[in-house]
């Protein structure tokens, strides 16, 4: 079976946490159509989930009334994500490391720092509600771009 053509999606959910189950059925099967391993297909599902709950929850404040916005592409190389929230924002350079000093303990930043780790390229528009997160079968020779 050849991997199919090229796509871009676009989804506007609730901004409720259960909305992620079917964003993430959505993603994961295009992962699957294009021949994407089980690594890839759990990165992408951990990170996905993680940036939609950041979404809901940070940037909308849980609020029903607004929505989350979910773009993305997947091909034969690699799976392109975008997610956009209604929130105002933040900077990801002012998230502490939650492995050092007095953010060991707590639960905040860990999403952040997944993110980072599983995908190749983690970037946030200048407003800090968007996030677009970038991962590729083949791993190109780069540094991770971390830039707003």
């Amino acid at each position: 079976m050849t991997p199919k053509a090229t796509r871009n999606c676009s989804l506007v959910v609730e901004s409720k946490p259960s909305a992620v189950v079917e964003v993430c059925k959505q993603v994961i099967s295009r992962l699957e159509a294009n021949k994407f391993d089980k690594d890839d297909i759990f990165a992408v599902h951990l990170t996905l989930e993680e940036a939609f709950l950041n979404a809901v929850k940070h940037g909308n404040k849980l609020d029903p009334s607004k929505k989350v916005t979910v773009e993305y592409c997947v091909d034969s190389e690699k799976v392109d994500i975008t997610i956009t929230d209604e929130g105002n924002g933040f900077d990801p350079e002012h998230v502490a490391d939650p492995r050092f000093g007095d953010k060991l303990f707590e639960p905040g930043g860990r999403g952040l720092l997944l993110m980072n780790s599983y995908m190749d390229i983690v970037e946030y528009n200048e407003q800090g509600n968007r996030v677009h997160m970038v991962r590729y079968k083949e791993k190109p020779n780069f540094p991770k771009s971390k830039s707003h």
